[in-house]
């Protein structure tokens, strides 16, 4: 429940920015501009929601059919879906967020959040198998026992490395 007051809060927050940004908009170009400026951009959100929408499809197909992970794929489409869905919501600081998740760069960098969050929401297993294997580097040690005698196998220690930062 706390976090539903959270999200409450912010959304009422967000209405009253919003509602701020636009009277004063209004007063610096006129209230026609305002109104027009924020129609066309809702207007634009609609047609980039189909096109994001149809090429995200697309990509995740294209990876499905070739066997590769479509995790990548997925963080990227709901990026471009989130901006396009942003440009559709009135007003303009919603405006301005999504305008910048379709920049390349911001994008790609919110498809990498977007790619750890879901990592870390999900067990390991599903998570290689959205978004691919890990690369572990490992390193082997015979580690003596309390005891003093040696295991009857290695002892392995590694870390997972991100062999490809800017693929992700």
């Amino acid at each position: 429940m706390r976090g539903l007051g959270w999200t409450t809060a912010g959304a009422f927050l967000l209405v009253i920015a919003e509602i701020t940004v636009f009277v004063l908009v209004a007063r610096w170009i006129g209230w026609g501009w305002a109104i027009l400026l924020g129609l066309a951009t809702m207007a634009l959100g609609g047609m980039l929601i189909k096109r994001e929408g149809v090429r995200a499809w697309r990509r995740f197909r294209t990876a499905v059919n070739e066997g590769r992970p479509a995790g990548g794929e997925v963080s990227d489409g709901l990026t471009g879906l989130l901006g396009a869905l942003l440009l559709i919501v009135p007003g303009f600081i919603t405006d301005a967020a999504g305008l910048l998740l379709l920049v390349p760069p911001v994008r790609a960098f919110t498809g990498r959040q977007v790619r750890r969050v879901a990592e870390r929401r999900i067990s390991p297993a599903a998570a290689g198998d959205l978004f691919g294997p890990r690369v572990v580097r490992a390193e082997r040690h015979d580690t003596p026992t309390t005891s003093g005698e040696t295991p009857a196998g290695d002892v392995v220690e590694g870390e997972i490395v991100d062999p490809h930062p800017h693929q992700r």
